[in-house]
């Protein structure tokens, strides 16, 4: 069995959402359940871009898909807390995005989960990947960059 992957902490990551946990979000062993993790993943990517006008979901000639993901867990988060989902890019191709999120609880340094997408963008119409990113995907992209290092 690989080693295990450690905690990583906020300094790795350049941009910070804050997502409100939900009652529902709770299992019955009092912790957010562990799929609730990946929309947190989408809900901290995706706010991020539509604010910059990077996304459109509704009417945009280019949207993203994931087409993998992945996570780690290392500690739980519950409701009725705050999660902090850390972003940055790790690697940007000419259609695709690997985005890596970390999740902490509020106030704390180590990730309490951390893992990745990866976004294959196409055109809305035809589901076939763009030959390069629109101008305002590329600029939302790049302060995302600057920690990509740090895996």
């Amino acid at each position: 069995m690989p080693d295990r992957p450690s905690s990583p902490t906020r300094d790795g990551y350049p941009h910070f959402e804050t997502i409100s946990t939900r009652w529902m979000d709770n299992d019955v062993y009092g912790h957010v359940n562990n799929v609730v993790y990946y929309s947190f993943f989408d809900t901290a990517v995706n706010r991020y871009l539509i604010e910059r006008g990077a996304l459109d979901p509704g009417a945009g000639e280019v949207i993203g898909l994931v087409v993998e993901t992945h996570c780690n867990y290392f500690s739980p988060l519950s409701f009725p807390h705050n999660a902090q989902a850390g972003v940055r890019v790790a690697h940007a191709g000419r259609s695709s995005v690997r985005y890596e999120i970390a999740l902490f609880a509020q106030g704390q340094e180590r990730a309490a989960a951390a893992g990745h997408f990866v976004h294959v963008y196409v055109d809305r119409l035809t589901r076939r990947p763009i030959d390069r990113f629109p101008e305002a995907l590329e600029k939302a992209l790049h302060p995302l960059k600057d920690h990509a290092h740090e895996r």
